[in-house]
Parts: C-alpha cells; structure tokens; sequence
C-alpha cells in the first residue's frame, strides 16, 4: 500500500497544529510549512482541504493562520487523508488478479483502514518529557 505525500504532509501539518495549546495564536503557513519542511504553495492546498472537511480552522489578520477545528484526540489519521486524498484506491493488476489474491488485496486495505480510522492525531504528538510507556 502507498500513502501519497499530500496525505504525509497533511498529518504533519495537523501535528504541528495539535503541539500547540487550545488558547496559543493560530500558526502562520510560513510557520508550518518550514516546521515540517512543507512546500508552502503545497501546503496552502492542503490546508484548504482541511478547513473544507471541518479538520481546521483559518483566522483572518495580521495575527492570522491555522489551528485545529476539534481537539487531537477526536480526529483520525483515516479523516486526514481522506480530506487530502481523492484518488480511488489502488487496483493491483489492472483488475486481472486472480480471486484468492485480490482477496489478500481487500482485507490488507481494510485492516490499513482499521488502523487509520482507531489512530488519533493525538496520537503523533510526542510524549511529555520524563513519560515512560511501559
């Protein structure tokens, strides 16, 4: 399975986003797009995406920019890319794969699906110092 750039980019845009404090000032393009060495132009669509779908919102001004819609923890990786990625899944073998394998094929997507859709952006975010994961 592939995972386009867009959709790369926008997960990291949402993690920079999601660092930051719920009363901190929106984050600038400029600020996201050297923070996780984003194309700016690029980075300008994709975060048009994501303010359509609801993910982020934009601040008008001079202290203007971006921050989350909701919080960290109630947006999925699987929301991110699908408000970036309009592409139709990829079909191996231009549909002459055999049945059995086209099967493997469907439950791999699936279970990639499954994961996407339990991972919370929260979950990017890098863990407080001195926190241990046992």
């Amino acid at each position: 399975m592939r995972f386009p750039a867009k959709a790369e980019y926008a997960c990291l845009a949402m993690r920079c986003l999601a660092g930051r404090p719920a009363d901190a000032p929106p984050v600038r393009i400029r600020e996201i797009a050297e923070s996780e060495s984003i194309p700016e132009t690029y980075l300008v669509q994709i975060l048009q995406r994501l303010k359509a779908a609801g993910l982020v919102r934009s601040v008008r001004g001079s202290a203007g920019g971006y921050r989350l819609a909701r919080p960290a923890r109630s947006i999925s990786i699987a929301e991110i890319m699908e408000a970036v990625d309009t592409s139709e899944p990829e079909q191996p073998s231009g549909g002459s794969t055999p049945e059995p394998l086209a099967r493997v094929w469907r439950e791999a997507r699936q279970a990639a699906l499954h994961v996407l859709r339990r991972t919370a952006l929260e979950e990017l975010l890098p863990l407080p110092q001195g926190d241990w994961v046992i």
